[in-house]
């Protein structure tokens, strides 16, 4: 079992009240992690912390910044073990862990190499001898919010680039994941950062809304960003807005991968099982729609189908299993019901379906309509549905027909046929040929709709994470009108 306190201020400290909550094990119901359940006026004391912090940090040269962010990559990647070892807090498999402790080591990397790319510029005036120019500063202390399902990476990208523009972070970790979260705090303190630089938050489940809010309302917190559901990120977006914090929002998904007649159906196939069932379809990029064309819908679904079967899910920790747990016996349940809802209105099961605790296998529907709530709703879950339409337009108008908008996929021999509809599907991320789960750490990473706004990654979060100013500098007189 592990210990996780609160890291502020540098120092590793309990809650004030000396209040703890334990996360469990979703396969074996055992004790992974007991955790500090932190109080208001913790989230107060990280504050700030961050805020004493931020003189100093934002006052360091870009290069010096720069080597404490590439230093703190590579004990990230050398204490992939003990990462590894947290799995249990959300029953994933070893090998999504470690995929994770890679992307967010590249992500401090590329966060690292931006740290001096941080530009303003030069404006010409219309006054004379005024030199005008638009600075990009950083902003204060940045709040960053991360969930539990790509835990590594989504909570390092939360900090990772505030950090490189200067900022100061408190991270608010996830109920269901917090050891993870809490070890990357370590990480970059023992990386030399310094105190206060990143702290950490951790809060029983009953506790978040109060937490978060206390966090977004501090005066001294001037940016927030959250990766998570829509359903949370609009609470966070308004919160955020109330307070006039400007908000960057990654949030839910229901990526389409579209299935043109002239498709290399094998390499679609690989794409879909991963993109659909990998980290069990917990994922905010799984493929949860297969788009695909009557044409050779019968052939694709045959070879899905024959694919799908190989997928064995199962205890993390069993060499049999191929994918693991979901993160909990509640989401199994929840998912389900989806399934259920949908054969019962006529889908037909093409394979999996099956739920036992924490355990589904993976699960293909075809012929599902919008009167099943999988048309519509996320699942979030190891569940693809595919949808049957005739020629280009009507995978377009299938693949647009959703509320959500982060990544999608196109299957084409024709690029230029894919690219022409790559424009115009509704979503931040398009992906030719590939899965709709990919990412890479200077990438703008981003949605639109119900799936968000802004950007992370690569230089799309320097703005972000910076404050735009305007200053000039006179040189001779000036005329007043008075």
């Amino acid at each position: 079992m592990l210990d996780v306190p609160l890291l502020i201020g540098g120092q590793s400290c309990p809650a004030r009240d000396g209040r703890t909550f334990e996360r469990h094990n979703p396969v074996t119901g055992e004790v992974v992690s007991r955790v500090a359940a932190a109080t208001v006026e913790d989230a107060d004391a990280a504050v700030a912390a961050a805020q004493a912090a931020f003189p100093a940090w934002a006052a360091l040269a870009p290069n010096e910044r720069r080597t404490r962010l590439l230093k703190a990559a590579e004990q990230m990647q050398a204490r992939a073990g003990e990462f590894i070892a947290a799995a249990g807090e959300t029953g994933a498999m070893a090998n999504w862990y470690g995929f994770n402790v890679h992307l967010a080591g590249n992500m401090l990397r590329e966060a690292a190499s931006l740290t001096t790319q941080i530009h303003g510029e030069v404006i010409p005036s219309d006054v004379p001898g005024s030199f005008a120019m638009a600075l990009r500063q950083p902003c204060g202390v940045v709040l960053g919010i991360a969930p539990w399902n790509a835990p590594v990476i989504l909570a390092t990208r939360a900090i990772a680039m505030p950090l490189a523009c200067g900022n100061t972070v408190v991270l608010k970790a996830s109920e269901l994941s917090p050891a993870v979260h809490r070890l990357i705090g370590q990480v970059l303190q023992d990386a030399g950062l310094g105190d206060g630089v990143v702290n950490v938050i951790s809060n029983a489940p009953a506790d978040a809304a109060v937490i978060v809010e206390r966090l977004i309302a501090n005066p001294a917190v001037r940016r927030v960003n959250f990766t998570g559901s829509t359903k949370v990120g609009r609470i966070v977006g308004e919160l955020s807005a109330r307070h006039l914090k400007p908000a960057l929002l990654e949030l839910g998904g229901k990526a389409p991968l579209l299935v043109l007649d002239d498709a290399d159906l094998d390499a679609a196939v690989e794409a879909a099982a991963f993109g659909a069932y990998f980290n069990q379809g917990q994922i905010c990029m799984s493929t949860e729609r297969l788009v695909v064309d009557s044409k050779v819908a019968d052939a694709f679904v045959a070879k899905l189908a024959a694919k799908v079967a190989t997928l064995r899910a199962g205890n993390p920790a069993s060499s049999e299993s191929v994918l693991g747990s979901l993160v909990d016996v509640a989401a199994g349940e929840r998912i389900k019901a989806l399934v259920d809802d949908a054969v019962g209105k006529g889908a037909k099961l093409v394979a999996g379906g099956q739920v036992e605790g924490s355990i589904m296998q993976a699960t293909l529907l075809d012929h599902v309509t919008p009167a099943m709530r999988l048309y519509a709703e996320e699942s979030f879950g190891p569940v693809a549905v595919v949808l049957r339409g005739n020629g280009d337009e009507e995978l377009l108008r299938l693949a647009n027909d959703s509320e959500f908008g982060l990544s999608s996929a196109i299957f084409s021999r024709d690029t230029t046929r894919a690219l022409a509809l790559a424009q115009r599907v509704e979503s931040g991320i398009c992906h030719i040929n590939g899965p709709t789960v990919h990412d890479e750490a200077q990438m703008p990473f981003g949605g639109v709709k119900a799936s968000g706004y802004g950007s992370f990654g690569g230089k799309s979060a320097i703005e972000q994470f910076t404050q735009l100013r305007w200053v000039t500098l006179q040189n001779g007189p000036r005329h007043y009108p008075i």
